[in-house]
């Protein structure tokens, strides 16, 4: 009973695994931000670029912006 632009069961777990794989590191790196400070404009900064990129927003913070931080 498969109609021509139906999504089977199976697509449906891909997709939400997928997006979950996808927003997930997002959402980890904006509250690493939101909770630590930042020199002058970085936070925000840092909290536009993750929102607007998702994934590679995220993997450029944890790889550059987490040295960033003031202590």
């Amino acid at each position: 009973m498969t109609y021509l632009g139906m999504i089977e069961p199976y697509q449906w777990i891909i997709i939400l695994i997928t997006l979950f794989l996808w927003i997930i590191p997002a959402i980890i790196a904006l509250i690493d931000i939101l909770k630590n400070e930042f020199n002058d404009n970085d936070k925000i900064v840092w909290v536009l670029v993750v929102l607007f990129t998702g994934l590679l927003g995220a993997i450029c913070y944890f790889a550059i912006g987490r040295k960033q931080k003031t202590d």
